[in-house]
């Protein structure tokens, strides 16, 4: 297995009103190396991510928005979704978090926008408070809707059924990172990415990839409208600025939580393991940020379809009968690279309180190791 070299970052942030050394300098940046995101009585965790400047957490749990500080303090929290909020990323550039909303039954699919600077009390609502904006996806409505079969009609939300382009249930994963095919470099901040959620159908065999769509988000201002539940909007980008296919197995709903990792250079893709006989089901993948894409054939499809292709990352575990490599890894309900081989992965649970099931989310640090089956190691 060849070395990981990291990236390093010579720059300094201010956390918690301390200036301290940002990864890649000599001395590492002081954060704790667990996070507590409370019980809520809500749905899972989805995902987390994190601004080290000032200090605060971010939680999705599904049809709740938390905000803490680092020591796990409760700051504020947005409620009343009636979709699916999934991944999120925080966009150091605009200072806003990001995240996948779903409305299945209305086709509506949306990056939903936070303005966490407004979120200063529990209980905010997330149509009135002004803390919330959305941004319509037209591409993924379209493959999520398509009549694959060509009955003529839709059959909903569900995988058992041959609609779905792809196998496509949505989206999930988002994250900030570079433009792919430029070698993995970051350069503007504005390149969000979106992976779909896939569903496991095991009966067809063109749902076998995951998909990446790229959106330059810094013209995105024009399409902001307000979180509007009963009413959804359609204003967003006619089309993407890429979209790329990764060819992993089938997973069960996709790239649950995608980060991009400035140590390794790799798109990292916690996924849910999928039970497709034949391939090795791993529950993480990395794609290698370096690579370029090329046009090639998109396995599986029943009429003959190329698309931009992208490799898996030539490290981790390798499945022999389909080349398909991947790890042993968490990561599925919330993952956070710090860019310094240091990572965040969120782990759900239960607690009942007052005879009420709550959900919680706990972040624990972990480390680059690069080893198999698993590559993160836990911070002592």
């Amino acid at each position: 297995m060849r070395k990981l070299l990291p990236i390093t970052l010579a720059t300094s942030v201010l956390v918690a009103g301390s200036l301290l050394v940002a990864p890649g300098a000599q001395a590492r940046e002081n954060l704790p190396k667990e996070v507590y995101g409370g019980a809520w009585a809500s749905g899972h965790v989805q995902g987390i991510a994190v601004d080290r400047a000032k200090g605060y957490m971010y939680f999705s749990f599904t049809n709740l928005l938390v905000k803490t500080d680092l020591k796990g303090k409760p700051v504020g929290s947005v409620s009343g979704f009636t979709g699916h909020v999934g991944d999120l990323d925080f966009n150091a550039k605009d200072g806003r978090v990001y995240g996948s909303l779903e409305y299945k039954e209305a086709k509506s699919f949306y990056i939903a926008i936070f303005d966490v600077d407004k979120i200063d009390r529990l209980g905010m609502d997330a149509e009135t408070s002004g803390v919330v904006s959305t941004v319509y996806l037209k591409e993924v409505v379209g493959d999520y809707s398509a009549d694959m079969d060509g009955d003529g009609k839709f059959d909903g939300d569900t995988g058992n059924t041959k609609d779905h382009r792809y196998g496509c249930s949505g989206i999930d994963g988002v994250a900030f990172g570079p433009e792919i095919g430029k070698g993995g470099k970051q350069r503007d901040g504005n390149t969000l990415t979106v992976a779909y959620g896939i569903y496991s159908n095991t009966s067809r065999q063109d749902n076998d990839h995951q998909v990446l769509l790229q959106y330059d988000v810094g013209q995105w201002k024009k399409y902001e409208r307000p979180l509007t539940q009963e009413a959804p909007h359609t204003s967003g980008p006619s089309r993407v600025d890429g979209k790329y296919f990764v060819y992993t197995g089938n997973t069960t709903y996709g790239a649950q939580n995608l980060e991009y990792d400035p140590y390794t250079r790799t798109w990292m893709m916690a996924a849910y393991k999928g039970v497709k006989p034949g391939f090795p089901n791993y529950s993480l993948f990395t794609v290698d940020a370096k690579a370029r894409p090329h046009k090639g054939v998109i396995k599986g499809q029943a009429e003959p379809e190329r698309g931009l292709l992208l490799p898996l990352a030539r490290h981790g575990l390798k499945d022999a009968a389909t080349g398909v490599r991947g790890w042993e890894s968490g990561g599925q309900y919330g993952l956070i690279s710090l860019g310094d081989g240091r990572y965040y992965v969120s782990k759900n649970g239960t607690v009942v309180e007052d005879g009420v099931t709550k959900q919680t989310s706990n972040v624990t640090m972990y480390r680059w190791s690069g080893a198999t089956p698993d590559p993160l190691a836990k911070v002592s």
